[in-house]
């Protein structure tokens, strides 16, 4: 997982924005005013911004909790969706508003991995979620969550697998 790149993805957005986000705000929450609509940009950005933190954070808790195997291919998920140009709101024609849904998956992702008996770190999730689910909408949140679940599947395949293959005598 490259951090930088995810960073690069976010400051680049930043200085192409010429008012995408802002748009796209209106766009989804027509009713708005234009001091709700300045609100919800200014936390859209700063949600946005914390996606390298909480990567960097997770990361140290797996390293520390030795995690590793199972957190990496995860975070590297989340990241690889930030840097690819391919995904559902695509930052090279939207800005800003493009980077929304890629933060959705990245905190979907986090937060699964937050779920069980205890918590990879300390962090919580659910009114972010909550608010950038009314930006970008039902289906593409529905079509995030289900990515998510996807990449924890993913992951579970990669272990099984390389349990196998320690299992395997030379």
């Amino acid at each position: 997982m490259n951090l930088d790149d995810v960073r690069a993805v976010i400051e680049s957005a930043k200085a192409r924005d010429s008012g995408q986000l802002e748009a796209f705000v209106r766009q989804m929450a027509p009713e708005a005013t234009d001091e709700e609509v300045a609100e919800a940009k200014s936390v859209a950005l700063e949600v946005v911004e914390t996606v390298p933190v909480l990567l960097a954070r997770a990361a140290q808790a797996a390293e520390e909790r030795h995690l590793k195997l199972v957190v990496t291919p995860l975070l590297d998920h989340a990241a690889r969706y930030f840097v690819d140009p391919a995904d559902l709101i695509p930052e090279m024609t939207q800005g800003l508003a493009g980077l929304l849904d890629d933060t959705y998956l990245a905190l979907r992702i986090l937060e699964n991995l937050n779920r069980g008996p205890h918590a990879l770190f300390d962090a919580d999730f659910d009114e972010p979620l909550r608010f950038l689910r009314r930006l970008v909408g039902p289906e593409i949140s529905r079509k995030l969550d289900s990515a998510s679940l996807y990449a924890l599947q993913d992951v579970s395949t990669l272990v099984t697998r390389a349990w196998v293959e320690l299992g395997r005598p030379e």
